[in-house]
């Protein structure tokens, strides 16, 4: 038996938004919750207490790259990856299906999973006397641009980054090694498409996805009972695209799906909503799978972290969302405010003695100024990026926060409104 349950203590009306408890083997996560992303065991300049004071509950970390260095092995011989990062509350672990698109056909190229409508060149179906030039166009695109993530019908091959060794992942492999690192959440490997690829090449992907996913569903079923101890929770991710019918045919498949099949009462515990998405349409993708997947269980938006979508997320029922921006950006001198987001490398706040946001109660906020910290950037301080990231994390978590007491005391609406005109200016 798994160590795992999720309830649910009120709903926003007219939506599909939530508020609820993910109760762990480490702790409880108070939902909709902001998850931190700590990529390689650590969110990037941070240490892990004070990760903790943003108010972050729960860090993500990312199979692939742990496999590599130090690798899932060691992880586990020096007592699992809590202990490790030395971090005591809920832990969750991808599949290192991200890397089949990142590595894949990004791989060399500035494609991101969301696109606006300008730049799908190639996201409506294609006549079928056009399939061979846009598969000529393809081949052209790869040959320009090697690849070190290539797939095949039972997994993916990756050449490390760095050393250019070749590693397969199979199904199988990839919940082994989550396993072994012990998060207390874990993934269904899957095939993260680009945006930009052909209806035709979606549902290619995507009856791969499910072969994957009831292979990845019966290997942790199987690992649960030889080891006869309790173990993470496994989430089934949804992809399709950007296509109604595919993400609704996704949705119930992993919805139904069940380990050793149907008379079987091991489903997934959860569910990660996965895959591309044109930003314009995001919502609409949202809303189609969380529909379908059952009420009971959580849902996790996976990689997606801008205010405005979050907001959306929550109102159509995801409980879960991570994404790197709140650090990346921060490391480029880029913070939030309540008025949107600034830049510190930008000259005026070289004199500025106020805080970076007016109010906020973060470490950096309460003990320095934009001045100062737009110091460390431009003397090239290491330290700038840990007072950025911190109030960047403290920021996105607390907004989410304020989602969540606001759902309960019923002025989630006002809370919106209020919020996003301020920091996008705009009059809601």
């Amino acid at each position: 038996m798994k160590s795992f349950s999720f309830d649910i203590h009120s709903e926003l009306p007219n939506s599909l938004g939530r508020v609820g408890t993910i109760h762990t083997p480490h702790g409880d996560i108070q939902t909709p919750a902001f998850v931190a992303v700590g990529t390689k065991g650590t969110v990037k300049s941070l240490t892990p207490e004070q990760v903790a004071d943003t108010g972050t509950q729960v860090i993500i970390a990312n199979t692939y790259h742990l496999y590599l260095e130090p690798g899932d092995e060691k992880i586990k011989n020096i007592g699992g990856l809590h202990k490790a990062m030395n971090w005591s509350d809920p832990l969750m672990t991808d599949s290192g299906g991200f890397q089949v698109f990142s590595l894949g056909v990004a791989y060399g190229k500035k494609i991101s999973k969301v696109s606006k409508k300008d730049e799908l060149i190639l996201s409506k179906p294609l006549p079928m006397s056009d399939i061979g030039r846009f598969a000529e166009t393809r081949l052209q695109q790869d040959e320009a641009v090697p690849k070190i993530a290539r797939i095949d019908s039972n997994g993916v091959m990756f050449r490390d980054h760095i050393s250019g060794s070749a590693h397969y992942f199979t199904p199988e492999k990839s919940i082994e090694i989550q396993h072994n690192l012990g998060a207390d959440i874990i993934f269904a490997f899957d095939e993260c498409t680009s945006p930009h690829e052909s209806l035709h090449y979606q549902k290619e992907a995507l009856e791969r996805t499910h072969r994957w996913a009831r292979r990845s569903l019966e290997h942790h079923s199987d690992i649960l009972k030889n080891v006869g101890m309790n173990g993470p929770a496994i989430f089934g991710i949804v992809q399709g695209g950007r296509d109604e019918t595919l993400r609704k045919e996704s949705a119930k498949y992993m919805a139904d799906l069940r380990a050793g099949g149907p008379e079987r009462s091991e489903g997934f515990d959860g569910f990660g909503i996965g895959g591309s998405f044109e930003k314009e349409d995001m919502s609409k993708a949202v809303e189609w799978c969380n529909q379908i997947l059952p009420r009971e269980k959580p849902r996790h938006l996976l990689g997606i972290g801008e205010p405005t979508d979050l907001f959306m997320a929550v109102e159509f029922g995801c409980d879960l969302f991570d994404c790197v921006s709140p650090t990346r950006i921060a490391r480029n001198g880029g913070v939030y405010t309540k008025e949107g987001r600034v830049n510190l490398l930008n000259q005026e706040f070289r004199e500025d003695s106020k805080p970076l946001d007016q109010g906020c109660l973060c470490y950096t906020c309460k003990n320095f100024s934009c001045a100062y910290v737009a110091h460390l950037f431009h003397a090239k301080e290491i330290l700038a990026y840990t007072l950025a990231s911190i109030h960047n994390l403290y920021f996105i978590t607390h907004m989410v926060d304020g989602m969540r007491e606001t759902m309960q005391s019923g002025d989630f609406e006002s809370y919106k409104k209020d919020f996003l005109s301020k920091y996008y200016r705009t009059n809601l």
